[in-house]
């Protein structure tokens, strides 16, 4: 334990192209956050809450190929703005310490950079929806695209993004290093082609270093709330 005075909410965001690992780490920094006394919330987008769970499925649905990019971007944010009101605004004002499994940088890398969006126009939906509020920590875990390719085509058919061809996720990539070098603070490049252990290490790591300014309070238990919309193991954003 770090301490014992009150600690307000905090928002932490994992990034990364498909098979980069990041979903498998939600439970160890939950665990990690937890041991230093803070209340967490699990969730992901899209989705994290119940309308929102409903516009992934529609976003991630394979016979929906040919949605056009507009359409896409307007969904994801929708979507977003539903998370935002039922999870994510009401989390951190309990001081609750929120995790989620992609956010507002995975629509610049995927539909800025993959579909070749503008990104101010991306940037306007954002101050739209979002207001001020921005994660106060983002961990991007990246790795060669081929590599990631490879290991999420051992999870089960591809889904609408997953099917996406090299070229489209060497743009997703690029954004995502893009913005790690605009935003060196917020964010953290984490390096997601060795083993699980190893990025895990280097993910607490990363973690405990972030925490230093603050001081949690007293431990308490905490395993309900959005993280239900999480798939039991391994999920695909």
């Amino acid at each position: 334990m770090i301490g014992v005075t009150q600690t307000p909410g905090r928002f932490i965001t994992l990034e990364g192209i498909e098979g980069a690992g990041k979903s498998s780490q939600m439970a160890a920094i939950r665990a990690t956050l937890e041991a230093l006394g803070l209340r967490v919330i699990l969730t992901r987008e899209p989705g994290g809450a119940p309308i929102a769970e409903r516009v992934r499925q529609v976003l991630l649905d394979p016979e929906n190929r040919d949605m056009s990019a507009d359409a896409e971007l307007l969904l994801v944010f929708a979507a977003r703005a539903e998370h935002m009101d039922k999870t994510i605004r009401p989390a951190l004002a309990r001081g609750d310490w929120v995790v989620c499994d992609r956010f507002t940088d995975a629509t610049y890398a995927y539909q800025g950079g993959g579909r070749g969006l503008d990104p101010a126009r991306i940037a306007f939906l954002e101050q739209f929806v979002q207001g001020e509020l921005r994660p106060d920590l983002t961990l991007v875990f990246d790795l060669p695209v081929s590599l990631g390719l490879a290991r999420a085509g051992k999870r089960s058919a591809p889904d609408r993004f997953e099917g996406e061809t090299l070229r489209f996720f060497e743009g997703v990539r690029a954004t995502y290093l893009a913005r790690a070098r605009a935003e060196p603070v917020r964010i953290r490049l984490v390096d997601a082609s060795p083993p699980l252990e190893a990025v895990t290490q280097a993910v607490t790591a990363t973690i405990l270093a972030f925490m230093k300014p603050y001081r949690p309070p007293a431990v308490r238990s905490n395993h309900c709330g959005p993280d239900q919309f999480l798939p039991p193991a391994g999920p695909k954003p």
